[in-house]
């Protein structure tokens, strides 16, 4: 058995999961989650905790089995807790603000970057400009949006300008040395 795929998913409370065959939607404090899975997985809902099952042992049932029930967990999560990125943006200039609920972005470049959030998905900016908050309830629009924005200016390794995620290391170069004048 998958480790993953056999570990039952709890509801929390105020949390609704509606299973139609292969269709689940999940609806919470924050909002609504649909999603279509595999027509061989099984998901069953047994008072509050929801479980996926597999029909045979074979390897597309085996991998198809953890991510049916990761994907899940990350819906009842996603409508009852959220989801949270933080970004960071060093450089001299380097800032970003919101305009509605546009993000624009003052990168280097010659022009303003615009990012549109998508639906359920909202930014914040905080420490004048230089700390990014993407928030949502689908992990994964929420994961894409922030490696758009980070792909915008990626942190480069001599300096470390750019934008990076909160807790990732950036690994730095000395640069030239040695140099004989």
């Amino acid at each position: 058995m998958s480790r993953i795929g056999r570990l039952p998913i709890q509801v929390p409370e105020g949390v609704q999961v509606d299973i139609k065959g292969t269709h689940v939607v999940t609806t919470g404090p924050r909002g609504m989650l649909e999603r279509r899975f595999h027509p061989d997985m099984k998901i069953m809902q047994e008072g509050d905790r929801l479980s996926v099952t597999r029909p045979t042992d074979n390897r597309q049932h085996r991998a198809l089995h953890g991510l049916t029930r990761a994907l899940l967990a990350n819906m009842v999560t996603g409508v009852s807790q959220g989801y949270l990125r933080e970004l960071l943006i060093e450089g001299v200039g380097y800032r970003a603000e919101l305009q509605g609920n546009n993000l624009v972005l003052n990168l280097g470049f010659s022009h303003a970057v615009t990012v549109e959030p998508p639906k359920n998905v909202t930014f914040k900016v905080e420490d004048r400009g230089r700390r990014i908050v993407v928030e949502g309830i689908d992990k994964e629009v929420v994961g894409q949006i922030c490696a758009d924005i980070r792909k915008r200016r990626p942190p480069e390794p001599y300096l470390g300008k750019g934008i990076r995620y909160k807790d990732e290391y950036v690994r730095r170069k000395a640069g030239k040395t040695g140099r004989v004048v």
